[in-house]
């Protein structure tokens, strides 16, 4: 039998990465990705690293009630491009897509469909699956992409521990397919006029009223402040503080400053407008990424539900001061 190699493509862990080298953070909404020569960038590599020829690339994603978009059809219609395709949960969150890969990754080395497998993830998941694979008989790689140090971005310790060994994806094949969004600030908005109002017409009944003390003020009640979960609109309650609460703001801080500009430079008005209507509620997308940047700047796979809350309490935080200062 000709000996192949296989190529199985994790697209959220493709994406989000290299949405972090270009722009610094997870956001995927701030790259636009030139697909069909990135594609061929994986398989010139994962040639390149088996000595041997792709039989198919598999490319694992996500879509709404998993019917694909007309860009996901396009990738499916290239030569050797087999498309998996999981769904969003009511959370907004992929389902089905680990469960595909490690599947396909069992069942095509029990059946001796490749002799080598390069996996592209970091998924802590797809461990077991990655070990049940070797036990057929196959070598299985990761390709992982790089950082903006050009070092392995987002990769289990799990998963290196149980591949064969791991590859970085070349640079400059992301430099190459994966840009940057940026669109135009919009124009200014002329202020209007400002119109004075004409003073209250002063009756008797006013005058006589003069000198006669008021009531006293009422107190006002001291502001609330809520985050909100993008999933559920729900406040969870904060629990104990945390060791170094200074470092978690900063930290937090970073991780909503760097999520918001990105947002600001990709979006559309309708996205912005979007955006601004749901308020409180955070949209998946942007919500996703900001528990992505803020997991890896932490070095935690699962964040607490205290610490999402203070992330989604910051982003409108600074989203308002943001829109202040815009006046």
């Amino acid at each position: 039998m000709r000996q192949r190699c296989s190529l199985y493509v994790d697209v959220g862990y493709l994406l989000t990465s290299a949405a972090v080298r270009v722009t610094g953070t997870s956001l995927r909404n701030g790259i636009h990705v030139d697909y069909e020569p990135l594609i061929a960038e994986l398989v010139r590599q994962a040639e390149t690293t088996s000595g041997l020829s792709v039989l198919r690339v598999h490319w694992y994603d996500s879509a709404k009630d998993g019917v694909p978009d007309p860009r996901q059809q396009r990738i499916g219609e290239l030569p050797r491009v087999k498309l998996r395709l999981g769904r969003f949960g009511l959370d907004g969150q992929q389902k089905g897509v680990d469960l595909r890969i490690g599947l396909d990754l069992v069942t095509h080395a029990r059946n001796g469909a490749a002799d080598v497998f390069i996996l592209v993830s970091g998924d802590d998941d797809l461990t077991e699956a990655v070990e049940e694979a070797q036990v057929h008989g196959v070598q299985l790689l990761l390709l992982a992409v790089p950082n903006s140090d050009n070092k392995p971005h987002g990769i289990s310790r799990h998963l290196i521990r149980a591949a064969d060994g791991l590859e970085i994806l070349n640079p400059a094949a992301i430099d190459r397919t994966v840009m940057k969004v940026e669109t135009p600030p919009p124009p200014p908005v002329v202020p209007k006029p400002a119109v004075v109002p004409s003073p209250p017409r002063v009756t008797p009944k006013d005058l006589a009223g003069l000198g006669r003390p008021g009531p006293p003020d009422a107190p006002r009640p001291p502001a609330a402040v809520i985050a909100y979960s993008s999933a559920t609109g729900s406040a969870p309650q904060v629990g104990a503080e945390y060791d170094d609460p200074a470092e978690l703001a900063e930290q937090i801080d970073s991780v909503v400053v760097n999520v918001l500009t990105a947002f600001r430079k990709s979006a559309s008005a309708e996205a912005l407008a979007e955006l601004e209507a749901g308020q409180p509620s955070i949209p998946r997308d942007i919500d996703k990424a900001l528990l992505t940047d803020l997991s890896d700047h932490r070095g935690e796979y699962e964040l607490s539900e205290r610490v999402r809350h203070l992330l989604r309490a910051q982003f409108w935080n600074r989203y308002d001061e943001a829109r202040s200062r815009r006046g």
